[in-house]
């Protein structure tokens, strides 16, 4: 199976509310963006280890797909990153849209990994959601944008 959908790690907030971990979404300055393939199948019921960058499908070999100086392996830091509640009962985190440098050559970029790079605990690295773009993207030579939704990079409703 592979991508299909967009959503958040359980184990992200199960590790939240038992204080196991602590990721500071708008002020961590490391928290990035890694592009996959599709040889994965996300699953936002993983544990936390296998939500973690660079850990079981979320691997560099293989399934990360980088250009070495344009979206560098281990992905891009988030600028601008916020937690508004845009209406009543509603949480969104968001960022500015995510660009490569202006020569990138990515192919079949079908979606990415939200990872906190700062987090030690549990794991190291620990996802925080992925995101489905909805098929096979790609840019040769040119800026590759991760253009976030109008809903956010998540957004939960309480």
């Amino acid at each position: 199976m592979a991508w299909s959908a967009s959503a958040a790690f359980r184990a992200y907030f199960a590790d939240i509310t038992d204080n196991t971990t602590a990721m500071d979404f708008a002020t961590d300055a490391s928290v990035k963006v890694a592009l996959y393939d599709n040889d994965i199948a996300p699953n936002k019921d993983a544990t936390s280890a296998n939500s973690a960058y660079n850990v079981d499908q979320w691997v560099t070999t293989g399934n990360e797909v980088s250009d070495a100086a344009e979206w560098a392996v281990g992905g891009v830091a988030l600028a601008s990153k916020t937690i508004t509640t845009p209406s009543a009962g509603v949480i969104m985190f968001d960022a500015a849209d995510t660009a490569s440098g202006a020569s990138a050559t990515l192919a079949a970029v079908y979606g990415c990994l939200v990872y906190d790079d700062t987090i030690a605990t549990p794991v190291a690295d620990q996802g925080f959601c992925y995101n489905y773009f909805g098929g096979t993207n790609s840019v040769t030579d040119g800026t590759f944008t991760v253009v976030w939704h109008a809903n956010g990079i998540l957004r939960i409703t309480v």
